[in-house]
């Protein structure tokens, strides 16, 4: 079905593997467009509890646009690109009701610097590092960037990498709050099953909501997400996880969720 990802479904959780390490995954249009039906298939899977993003191999999870196939092909409008490739698949991570882990196995540049930023956790090879390289080339951050970057570093730090296009090693990105976690390599799968395996088992809908009304509550004020909490807290009132996680809670044992 897909020539350009890996998409595996394995007890649970869906992984989709960008697979074009000779141009170390940079992302075609074809690419950017598996992925994004990869990530709405998996969104609407109710058995898919949690989803992860990442690259073949150790050397890049992804090196951004892939600028030769975009010449080659005669390149068209960037602003008609960016809307209709790049801004979707970034709208399919922020949309999944699901969480969405960046296993970020490699360098992430430009673009797809933009790609593991939209996740909600990234677990990162301490080796591999990040850049927000457009300026390089004369261009501005791009598929999310601009609005992810500053709510996680604040203002002050996204300009200086933003306008220099410096290397963020994972020391670093660490210390800013730009990954959640950084290993070895080798150590890098463990990481990742054991958070993965942690959501697969959660009251998924839960998450869903708490990642919906965090979403809103970067462009909300206060009574706004008062209310957003109460409308949604109702909501979840009603599932079956929550009576579970009471009953489980009365009886001083471990929850069984079914994420509904």
């Amino acid at each position: 079905m897909y020539e350009h990802i890996i998409f595996e479904v394995s007890e649970g959780a869906a992984t989709i593997t960008l697979n074009r390490p000779q141009v170390y995954n940079a992302l075609s249009t074809e690419l950017i467009r598996e992925i994004t039906n990869a990530l709405e298939t998996a969104s609407h899977d109710p058995t898919i509890r949690a989803i992860v993003i990442t690259g073949v191999g150790e050397k890049a999870f992804c090196s951004g646009a892939d600028l030769k196939a975009g010449l080659d092909k005669g390149l068209m409008s960037l602003g008609e690109s960016l809307r209709d490739n790049y801004n979707p698949m970034i709208r399919a991570i922020r949309n999944a009701e699901k969480p969405v882990v960046c296993r970020l196995n490699g360098i992430a540049t430009g673009a797809g610097m933009s790609l593991a930023l939209a996740c909600d956790v990234i677990i990162a090879n301490k080796d591999a590092y990040m850049s927000e390289l457009f300026v390089g080339i004369g261009l501005m951050p791009d598929a999310g960037s601009m609005f992810f970057l500053p709510r996680m570093v604040g203002m002050q730090k996204a300009f200086e990498l933003c306008s220099t296009g410096r290397k963020v090693f994972m020391d670093e990105a660490l210390n800013i709050g730009l990954v959640s976690k950084a290993v070895p390599y080798a150590e890098l799968d463990k990481a990742v099953n054991e958070l993965v395996d942690t959501y697969k088992t959660a009251a998924t809908k839960s998450i869903g909501l708490m990642k919906k009304v965090l979403n809103q509550s970067l462009n909300s004020n206060l009574e706004e997400i008062l209310e957003q909490e109460a409308v949604n807290q109702d909501l979840l009132g009603k599932t079956h996880d929550f009576a579970e996680g009471v009953m489980a809670f009365l009886q001083k044992r471990k929850a069984a969720f079914r994420g509904k």
